[in-house]
């Protein structure tokens, strides 16, 4: 069973600099986890720890039943595939690929079985003589996880492994890992700072912030329920609008004031936001659930805002609106039926279903 666990495990370098804090991660069997997060947040040095790169301050790391805090790297069963590729410029592709069977002193003719099995899933078997110079960003990159394949390792590690290509071939290499995860069935764990490829690659997503674990859930969970702002507004593309007000209560029933404009509060959130009445407190909502009114059938009063628009992006299908209150701005992502003119106003129906709220202090979810 290829599966890794990390139990409270820490990472702290001289001078208390704390890159990783009491995290708990477990990628089960054959499962295809992300570790997502910005810049700085602890998720290389995660996946350094579990290959060996790096030593454990605290905590104790497992690769199936075996604890391997202090087994050296070749002896964890694991491949790496790094974002720069790192591979060997006077070596050819089979010669790259083949280099670490070789190490290990394979027979030929199993080293060009493996070597013969991985290019053809890859499909660069036509490019064995070639130097790596020769190569484009993307075959590198399959020449750099062929390498990993033929090792038949229990568990795969991905380092931002396509952070240097352009936007159209990530996109099809997303494909192409998601298609070798289901033909090789073995545990992968993944690090970007893309929330796409996360969203679109991982089983389940560990989201992490300043080396700490904000939440672990599968994509549909963290889209839907974050536990926290920082989730709500790192998942998601363009990301959560938040907006501060107070919660107001009149005739029995329960609204969030903005300053300029009221919402009303579903009778099923109540129980949640109850508490906060008279308080500030943050309603997020995603730019997906703000529809405009000229285009909604049936639109309650209670549930419009007004909002002069800033900007506008046209992304085709679609069209991303900036807009602004008195208080606040925001983005609604809109079809392109109406495309008001800049600076002036618009009414949009707010979609009360799915708007989020969170504590204003803790910036812990409510609702």
């Amino acid at each position: 069973m290829a599966k890794v666990t990390l139990r409270n495990v820490s990472k702290i370098y001289p001078g208390d600099i704390r890159a990783l804090t009491r995290a708990n991660i477990e990628a089960n069997h054959q499962e295809f986890l992300v570790l997502v997060g910005p810049s700085g947040c602890g998720k290389s040095t995660a996946l350094r720890l579990i290959a060996g790169l790096e030593s454990v301050t605290e905590g104790e790391i497992s690769i199936g039943n075996r604890v391997v805090n202090d087994v050296l790297p070749k002896e964890r069963d694991i491949a790496m595939v790094f974002q720069n590729y790192a591979l060997y410029p006077h070596l050819s592709v089979y010669d790259n690929i083949a280099f670490g069977l070789k190490l290990r002193r394979y027979p030929d003719r199993e080293i060009r079985a493996r070597v013969r099995e991985a290019t053809e899933i890859l499909g660069i078997s036509t490019l064995l003589n070639r130097s790596p110079r020769e190569l484009s960003g993307g075959e590198r990159q399959r020449v750099a996880v062929g390498r990993a394949i033929v090792r038949k390792p229990e568990v795969f590690l991905f380092d931002e492994p396509l952070s240097n290509l352009d936007a159209k071939l990530r996109v099809r290499m997303r494909a192409e890992l998601n298609r070798l995860h289901l033909r090789l069935q073995t545990t992968m764990i993944y690090v970007t700072h893309d929330q796409t490829e996360a969203m679109t690659l991982g089983h389940r997503i560990a989201v992490m912030k300043e080396g700490m674990i904000q939440q672990i859930a599968d994509p549909d969970t963290l889209y839907s329920h974050p536990v926290n702002r920082f989730v709500a507004g790192f998942i998601g593309s363009p990301p959560m609008n938040f907006m501060e007000g107070s919660l107001l209560r009149e005739d029995g029933k329960f609204y969030f004031d903005e300053g300029s404009f009221r919402v009303r509060i579903l009778e099923e959130m109540v129980p949640a936001v109850a508490p906060y009445e008279g308080k500030p407190i943050t309603m997020g909502i995603r730019p997906e659930d703000l529809h405009d009114k000229l285009v909604v059938s049936k639109a309650s009063p209670e549930n419009i805002l007004k909002a002069s628009v800033e900007m506008i992006e046209p992304m085709g299908y679609e069209l991303h609106f900036h807009l602004k209150t008195p208080h606040h701005t925001f983005v609604a992502r809109l079809e392109g039926r109406d495309r008001p003119e800049i600076n002036q106003d618009i009414e949009l129906v707010l979609d009360t279903s799915r708007i989020h709220f969170f504590d204003k202090e803790t910036e812990a979810s409510i609702v």
